[in-house]
């Protein structure tokens, strides 16, 4: 009701304003032919007032009292004619003023009637926090939201391979406390893109390990969970990234998908703080750097916070300094460099991590170095970092196929 009452209220004052407007016909305190006279009569003194100076002679000063006097009886006579509306016709200013206020009126409501929501109750904030807890405490648990997704089968191993994934389930099958059957079983199930199979087997890890799960495992848990619900965070997969946070507060990537769920849930403002401060804290290679820049504009925007998103950081690569630098080395010289600056690629990796296409062009590298041992080790250590996520797999798969050392 205080809506619709303000509403209507300055609907009205503008409609008032604009007909005052147009009744008047004028902008200032009088007509303008009233302005008109007062200057014509000043005139006619300083025509006088030229003549006894000398500046004139009598015969043009009488072409210009005439000149004047002519344009004095004009004004006078539209004076008295429009009165205090300069001339306008005051009938046709009324209509005018009427037809401008229900133009208003009508405008106003047809506006809000197509763009607004009529009926729509008040939304304070704690409401709104409460329904966000409401909703967050009510969502499909991970096999209800994943019910309503279309099935996407995974790959079909054949070939030997085959073999040792039928061998390999009808072992953890028997024997379902077989912890590395169980580690391996969830490896190769998310390699094939049987990712619920996989996150029953990472389940099966926690359930054995008990209180000597670590963080790794829990994080593998949650990334299989949300792989398989499409980047839904459902309440299992929370609760894998509540036991790694309590862990490790600072972990990036559990701190990423903490983030996700709120935004899921109706708390933006709970994600910008949470990734913002990510985003200062991770190295601009990061994989979980892009989604988040892309979003952090629009979550300051529903926080309330006037944010300015920071530069992009250089991505990296050689200069025009290196490459002139090169091509005046020798074959050895530059197979040394090479092979330094593919070691501090691997070191890089190995502390900060990276994304699927520096793993890729790592492993290729070693490939045309040929250092096939160091590119099969770097290639198995890939499957593990990127077990839950089959598209940065592919990536990573691309280089050890250049490498030779896998196949496609």
């Amino acid at each position: 009701m205080l809506f619709w009452i303000t509403a209507i209220a300055l609907t009205l004052i503008v409609a008032l304003l604009l007909g005052l407007a147009i009744l008047r016909g004028r902008t200032g305190s009088e007509p303008p032919a009233a302005y008109d006279l007062r200057v014509y009569r000043d005139q006619l003194k300083e025509v006088d007032k030229d003549l006894a100076r000398g500046v004139i002679e009598e015969a043009d000063a009488e072409r210009v009292r005439a000149e004047i006097s002519r344009r004095i009886l004009a004004a006078d006579a539209q004076l008295k004619e429009g009165g205090d509306t300069g001339g306008q016709p005051a009938g046709a200013g009324r209509v005018v003023a009427v037809l401008m206020a229900l133009f208003v009126i009508a405008g106003g409501l047809g506006l809000y009637s197509s763009l607004g929501q009529p009926g729509f109750e008040d939304a304070p904030l704690q409401a709104r926090i409460d329904a966000a807890k409401a909703k967050h405490d009510s969502r499909p648990v991970q096999a209800a939201f994943e019910a309503t997704l279309p099935v996407t089968p995974g790959q079909t191993p054949d070939g030997e391979y085959a073999e040792l994934i039928e061998k390999l389930r009808a072992s953890v099958a028997e024997r379902p406390d077989d912890l590395q059957g169980q580690i391996l079983l969830a490896r190769n199930e998310a390699n094939l893109g049987n990712l619920k199979a996989a996150y029953e087997a990472q389940a099966a890890v926690l359930r054995i390990k008990g209180d000597e799960a670590n963080i790794d495992d829990y994080l593998t848990h949650a990334q299989l969970l949300i792989s398989a619900a499409e980047g839904y965070v459902s309440p299992e997969a929370e609760a894998s990234l509540r036991r790694v946070m309590e862990r490790d507060p600072r972990n990036p990537l559990a701190r990423y998908y903490w983030g996700l769920m709120l935004l899921q849930n109706d708390r933006p403002d709970r994600t910008f703080r949470l990734w913002e401060q990510l985003l200062r804290d991770s190295t601009h290679d990061a994989p979980w750097v892009p989604p988040i820049r892309q979003s952090l504009p629009e979550l300051a925007w529903f926080a309330g916070v006037d944010y300015q998103l920071p530069p992009a950081a250089p991505t990296g690569g050689p200069t025009a300094e290196d490459m002139q630098a090169a091509s005046e080395m020798s074959a050895e010289e530059q197979s040394e460099m090479i092979r330094g600056m593919v070691s501090s690629l691997a070191e890089r990796l190995n502390t900060e991590g990276g994304t699927p296409q520096e793993w890729a062009r790592l492993i290729g590298a070693y490939g045309v170095l040929g250092e096939q041992d160091r590119a099969i080790a770097i290639w198995n250590e890939a499957q593990d970092v990127f077990a839950a996520n089959e598209e940065a797999l592919a990536i990573v798969r691309g280089g050890a196929v250049q490498a030779g050392i896998a196949s496609e």
